[in-house]
């Protein structure tokens, strides 16, 4: 049942923030964030330089956690999360460099978790209904069904079983991080938050989300409009991960079949889309057919 955050709801919470070349504004929600919790943040800026810049304007309170290298979304927010364990914190909240965080957000979430533990469940993970005002608004949560998502529109004042949640805004119960394991570091970005849930599901662990709860998050960079829809668009590289990742989970036995065909059908529409309706396509088809590839013989970790 919903019910406002105190100071009590934050106690052992704390928040993992990956960054990676962030701007001004990004070092400013981090900073707002270490007024909350404690904040550890995991910089995948390779430039050595810049990363001394962004230590110096981050909160003395703040972790700071610099690879000097981009070693991906997973790697990074394992790096984070380990800190945090080793701190004895019981709970982990995961954010984007460009997600807002609130008060409301953490400590609401943290309250549902604690409430699920309360009652002896089985719970990985509660993450938020996420708003892209690009994309039209409040985005349902989303179950796995065979060759097309079940979308569950956020209402209610009951946390939702949902088969994945993104990873930025969402809440880790870190008495179970052994159990499940960590996120895949080969994965290196792309379906990182799905593989995770699919895997904390397939240990007997629930994945909530939480209606009443809503965070601003922009998926990927400005949408492209195609077959009557908005669909969230991202470089040519994030492409290659995109195929490869989802080529690379479709071959593995934990993972649903619900997903793994929606998956066989998504592919080649979004090989339509890249080449019909996004500007430079041509580049967009070759990465992802090289990703694609990649995907069928192995070949995972960083894009060499």
């Amino acid at each position: 049942m919903p019910h406002r955050a105190d100071e009590a709801s934050l106690d052992r919470l704390g928040a993992v923030v990956v960054f990676y070349n962030p701007d001004s504004s990004c070092i400013d929600r981090a900073n707002r964030l270490a007024r909350w919790c404690r904040c550890v943040v995991v910089d995948n800026t390779p430039a050595r330089e810049e990363s001394e810049r962004i230590r110096a304007s981050l909160d003395p309170s703040i972790v700071y956690l610099p690879n000097y290298a981009n070693v991906g979304i997973a790697t990074a927010l394992n790096q984070g999360i380990e800190r945090l364990i080793a701190d004895s914190f019981e709970f982990a909240m995961l954010f984007d460099q460009d997600s807002e965080s609130t008060l409301d957000l953490i400590g609401g979430l943290a309250n549902v978790m604690r409430a699920c533990i309360a009652r002896r469940e089985r719970v990985a993970l509660v993450g938020p209904a996420y708003e892209d005002a690009r994309l039209r608004g409040l985005a349902p949560f989303v179950r796995f069904g065979y060759f097309k998502l079940q979308r569950v529109m956020p209402a209610g004042d009951v946390p939702l079983d949902v088969d994945f949640l993104i990873s930025s805004g969402s809440c880790v119960n870190l008495a179970c991080w052994r159990e499940i394991g960590p996120m895949d570091d080969a994965l290196f970005i792309d379906f990182v938050d799905t593989e995770w849930c699919i895997r904390a599901k397939s240990r007997g662990f629930r994945v909530l989300g939480v209606p009443w709860i809503s965070m601003t998050h922009e998926l990927g960079e400005e949408p492209v409009r195609a077959f009557g829809r908005n669909y969230p668009m991202h470089s040519p590289v994030r492409h290659y991960y995109l195929f490869r990742n989802a080529v690379a989970l479709l071959k593995r036995g934990y993972v649903p079949c619900t997903w793994k065909s929606t998956e066989l059908i998504k592919l080649p529409v979004r090989l339509v889309i890249y080449a019909c309706f996004v500007p430079d396509g041509r580049t967009h088809v070759k990465m992802s057919l090289r990703g694609l590839w990649h995907g069928l013989i192995g070949r995972l970790g960083p894009l060499a």
